[in-house]
């Protein structure tokens, strides 16, 4: 018998929004703890399993084959801060991980931050989020999730105890960012109903949430407000961004009880993101460049007029990203839909970071040392796992700390990948990337999964998927059309 799809009502809602009128005849699904739309989606699920019914079996063998090349047992590649290596690993047989760190020295001895296995059971759900250590190394500071809705409870945990303090922040967006005295704790509250990030607050360990003060409120509902510490870890930076527009305020971290001030009001269509450096603040931004460009200012005179370029508009290259040392700064650029970074040595010549392969996605990783002379990045590739990589930025030459492990028997030897051009109906050259496995015909006979997403400057890059491997394997060609929506 024929699977029978369900049906749903209609129920006509007329919505207004900027002069124009639209109806939605579906519009009160979005009513998550109705029961009749808990009906609708519970028969929608019994009506795919039905469907799918006749595949039971290659399910089974996919997810068996999937989960094999995965290895239950690992650990993160540490990183180092404040005299601490920290890390994380996952055990067979538990869900979560364990962070660790331990001190940076021959020999020394690890210590557990948090288990999240002990810390999730009992729970039908549990997440931690961002996770940040006092300025005196002595008090954890992390994001606990036990609904699924990306809304946290702050939590702090003394390290030389292993006790809980009773400070207990809800609502928030998980992120504690510490002040300088290791006393004062700002953090983005969440809107419990539209869950953006719209009032930052001040905390005094010790004290009730009640009694905690607001330094901004984002009233602009087009807007989402967060707050973070800049690298060199003097100022407290609030950063409120919609899609064409952010605004900053800033702080002096050892002045915690002191009025933020605006770097440069907001401008509808001005982006700018900004990194301080000793004394200046270098700006990213789309001031009279659209692919943007680096430029500079004192951190005592941050509005536009006082902006001086430092790497031009190129009208083939999209500065995706900065990242700032003492004596380098590291681009991330786009150019013809590939990632690619440019190292400046400030008062000194430039180079571009050389990478093996045509076809690959290569970003920063964790690079928490101003004065660091090393830069920490990720690599990856259609047919190269990710790996972890530190580069010397004045000696170069890159040294693999680590590349995630595929289990049953993977040789990236046996899969190709390429990147061709396909133009469009205007005459723009779309890239598409591709691998399939090696002695794969190409004459129109075989299979091919193509996917592609536009939208909201998101890119699809040429990342590597584990269950990928299983459709290679099976004499699949898998494409990635990079259509314009993203950055490409």
């Amino acid at each position: 018998m024929q699977p029978i799809p369900p049906k749903v009502r209609q129920e006509p809602a007329v919505l207004v929004e900027h002069g124009h009128t639209r109806i939605d005849p579906y519009y009160w699904l979005n009513q998550r703890e109705n029961p009749e739309v808990l009906a609708y989606l519970q028969a929608e699920n019994a009506y795919l399993q039905a469907e799918m019914a006749h595949t039971a079996r290659l399910q089974e063998t996919l997810f068996e084959e999937i989960v094999s090349r995965i290895p239950q047992n690992d650990q993160s590649v540490p990183y180092l801060e404040r005299g601490y290596l920290y890390f994380s690993r996952y055990e067979a047989g538990l869900e979560y991980p364990v962070y660790l760190r331990k001190k940076d020295a021959p020999d020394a001895p690890e210590e557990v931050l948090l288990n999240v296995n002990e810390l999730a059971e009992g729970k039908a759900y549990y997440q931690v989020g961002e996770r940040s250590i006092s300025p005196d190394n002595s008090i954890l500071a992390f994001g606990e999730d036990t609904l699924g809705r990306r809304v946290y409870t702050l939590r702090f945990l003394d390290l030389a105890t292993g006790q809980f303090l009773e400070d207990s922040l809800p609502e928030t967006t998980g992120l504690a960012v510490w002040a300088q005295d290791g006393r004062h704790v700002f953090y983005t509250a969440k809107d419990p109903q539209t869950l953006r990030g719209y009032k930052i607050m001040r905390h005094v360990l010790g004290t009730p949430a009640e009694e905690d003060s607001t330094v901004f409120h984002e009233s602009d509902e087009t807007f989402d407000a967060h707050i973070y510490l800049s690298k060199s870890r003097k100022f407290l930076l609030i950063l409120s961004s919609q899609t064409i527009c952010q605004e900053f305020r800033i702080l002096e971290a050892n002045r915690p009880d002191g009025e933020f001030r605006i770097f440069h009001p907001r401008e509808r269509d001005l982006e700018h993101h900004i990194f301080h450096h000793n004394d200046c603040f270098y700006i990213r931004t789309n001031l009279d460049a659209r692919n943007f460009r680096l430029m500079v200012t004192p951190e005592g005179h941050t509005e536009k007029s006082n902006w001086r370029e430092v790497v031009p508009h190129r009208e083939d290259v999209l500065l995706e990203d900065v990242e700032e040392f003492r004596d380098f700064l590291v681009l991330s650029e786009r150019q013809r839909g590939i990632t690619q970074m440019q190292v400046l040595e400030l008062g000194g010549s430039s180079h571009y970071i050389a990478f093996p392969e045509a076809v690959y996605l290569a970003s920063t990783s964790v690079n928490l040392a101003f004065d660091a002379d090393v830069l920490r990045l990720s690599y990856q590739s259609l047919t190269t796992p990710v790996s972890t990589f530190d580069y010397p930025l004045r000696t170069r030459g890159m040294r693999l700390l680590k590349q995630e492990a595929v289990l049953g028997g993977f040789d990236p030897g046996h899969y190709e990948s390429e990147r061709i051009y396909v133009p469009a109906r205007d005459g723009v050259q779309v890239p598409v990337s591709i691998v399939y496995r090696k002695g794969f015909a190409k004459d129109g006979s075989r299979p091919l999964l193509l996917y592609g997403y536009g939208s909201y400057g998101l890119s699809m890059d040429p990342y590597f998927s584990i269950s990928r491997l299983s459709l290679l394997d099976r004499g699949f060609a898998f494409a990635i059309a990079h259509v314009r929506g993203g950055e490409e």
